[in-house]
Order: C-alpha cells, then sequence, then structure tokens
C-alpha cells in the first residue's frame, strides 16, 4: 500500500498523535534495530513526520546516553546510544518516559535519528533525515511543502 500524498505545511501546530497503518523499520549493521506494525507518529506544521516504535519491537541494544531535551509539547526527552550488527549509534534514539498527558501514548516508545542509521522506512518507502543535527523526521517521497530544520528555518 503505497503512502498518499501529504504536504508538511498541512500538519497542525500544535501537533498531532496518530498510529501508522505502515510497517516501520530501522536497521544499524546490517541487523534490525526496530520493526513494528504498532508505530505511532507525531506530525506538526513543518516538520517530517517523527515515527515511534514500541519497545518491545525494538531488537537493538539501548543504552542510556547522556544529556536530554525538553518539547513543549511532549514533555522532557531521554537519549539512547544504539548498537546493532556490532556498529554503535551515538544518541541516535529518544524516548519520553513521562510525557504530557495529551501524548501519554508515547510513554516508553522510541524515535530514531534516521541519519544515524543504515537504513528505515515506513512500509516500502525509504526515508531520508529531516535536515538540520536536531530534528529527527523521516522525510518520504511522498511528502511535499517545506521542511525546517535547514539553515534559516530553525526557529519558525
Amino acid at each position: 500500500m503505497p503512502l498518499p500524498p501529504e504536504n508538511v505545511q498541512d500538519y497542525p501546530r500544535p501537533p498531532a498523535l496518530e498510529g501508522v497503518a505502515h510497517r516501520l523499520w530501522a536497521r544499524l549493521g546490517g541487523a534490525v534495530v526496530a520493526e513494528t506494525h504498532a508505530g505511532l507518529r507525531v506530525c506538526e506544521t513543518h516538520h517530517a513526520p517523527t515515527y515511534y516504535f514500541p519497545p518491545a519491537d525494538v531488537q537493538a541494544r539501548l543504552t542510556p546516553a547522556g544529556g536530554g531535551s525538553v518539547c513543549e509539547w511532549k514533555g522532557r526527552a531521554q537519549y539512547f546510544d544504539v548498537t546493532a550488527g556490532g556498529v554503535t549509534a551515538r544518541r541516535a534514539a529518544w524516548c519520553y518516559p513521562a510525557p504530557t498527558q495529551r501524548f501519554a501514548a508515547l510513554a516508553g516508545y522510541l524515535a530514531f535519528y534516521p541519519g544515524a542509521l543504515e537504513a528505515a522506512g515506513v512500509g516500502d518507502a525509504p526515508v531520508r533525515p529531516q535536515p538540520g543535527d536536531f530534528y529527527g523526521g523521516w522525510i518520504t517521497d511522498n511528502l511535499s511543502g517545506t521542511v525546517k530544520g535547514a539553515p534559516g528555518t530553525e526557529f519558525w
């Protein structure tokens, strides 16, 4: 089933949390990091969707990494190093252990920076990382509109 066309400028603000009808997958070092048919995604204006995997569907070794960040919508994030296939990607995953009430369904679900992985996808569609070194959105060919993260777009 192909991904339907979507324009990132049509996504809401505040962001929306929704289930994903497609299989999500991620690989590192030739090994499966995570694969699920029970993923969630967050869609926000001018962002590529950020996809989240249930912890039970993550097969890689996760090691807590230092630091953290705070999202005005979701709360405080915790970061992890990801090891699979003999390769470790530093701070390549994050989760919200105790998200805000609006995003309570995300508790413990894990997101991965696609640029830190060997490959990732939504259904059969491979993903590219959202521009910049902070945002973790997954860009697929069905998306149109301006995705923030490139120089000059970080703060709008």
